[in-house]
């Protein structure tokens, strides 16, 4: 177990519904430590009093960062409370104030740093999958990057597209953004104008190319794929099929990087 289980406190909460939230934290006594966007953290906290006079275990599990590098204050996680789970229970009846276990260093490979910047790239994300392509895309707009930046969202209903309106918003002043969001359950009769079915739908050639307006083909473009591990089984069989080879150490030059939530 660390030596500090409380080495963090949750600075900010943003609840999007009673199961989907954003949580900032921050270390006590030092910034946000360097990060590739795509990387995450693992956070903590303790478990209750067995009483067999041991420490109380120290619950952990790893979550993607959903912010970007640039900001050095805290880190932010976007996250789903699962009714099962050994963590996020707890995390969601913590309050601004509370304090936690965060790892002094993040981890993990699924990063564009192997994305040549003339590549399209696409990325395609299930639920909270959205939360590494978002600290992607505010740390490295702008700067020429990537040629464009797909961005295809799926959930199964429209309230649990929290961040719908910020990506819309983004794409109407940034010619290099395309958001694709989309939703399995939502009702008929309900509000939503966006897209509906899964998003393996949207990988279909000739739609893929009237909505981002390029072709989708593994010498031009590079895939990411998180979430849910059906959609990228899915997805992986379906772009093996035209050409992509998944990236790996032996196969340092594959276009498709994928990273699976459970």
């Amino acid at each position: 177990m660390p030596r500090d289980t409380k080495n963090a406190t949750l600075i900010e909460r943003i609840d999007h519904h009673e199961q989907l939230a954003t949580f900032r934290i921050k270390y006590n006594d030092h910034e946000v430590p360097d990060f590739k966007p795509g990387q995450y953290a693992t956070l903590g906290l303790e478990g209750p009093d067995l009483g067999d006079g041991k420490p109380p275990k120290l619950v952990r599990r790893m979550y993607s960062v959903a912010s970007p590098a640039t900001d050095r204050e805290a880190l932010a996680f976007y996250i789903v409370e699962v009714d099962e789970g050994a963590l996020t229970p707890s995390l969601f009846k913590m309050n601004v104030g509370d304090t936690l276990f965060m790892a002094p260093r993040l981890g993990g490979h699924f990063t564009i740093d192997p994305v040549p910047e003339d590549h399209h790239v696409v990325l395609i994300g299930t639920g909270t999958g959205l939360a590494p392509y978002r600290s992607m895309y505010h740390t490295y707009k702008g700067t020429g990057r990537w040629k464009n930046f797909v961005l295809i969202e799926g959930c199964r209903v429209a309230r649990d597209l929290a961040y719908a309106d910020e990506f819309a918003t983004l794409a109407a002043s940034d010619p290099t953004l395309t958001y694709l969001p989309t939703v399995t359950r939502e009702p008929e009769d309900s509000d939503w104008k966006g897209g509906r079915g899964r998003v393996h739908a949207f990988l279909e050639p000739g739609k893929f190319e009237e909505l981002c307006g390029f072709t989708l083909e593994p010498s031009t473009c590079s895939v990411f794929l998180c979430g849910n591990p059906q959609m990228i089984d899915q997805c992986e069989a379906d772009l093996h099929g035209r050409g992509f080879v998944t990236h790996s150490r032996k196969v340092p030059e594959g276009t498709l990087h994928f990273e699976r939530y459970w």
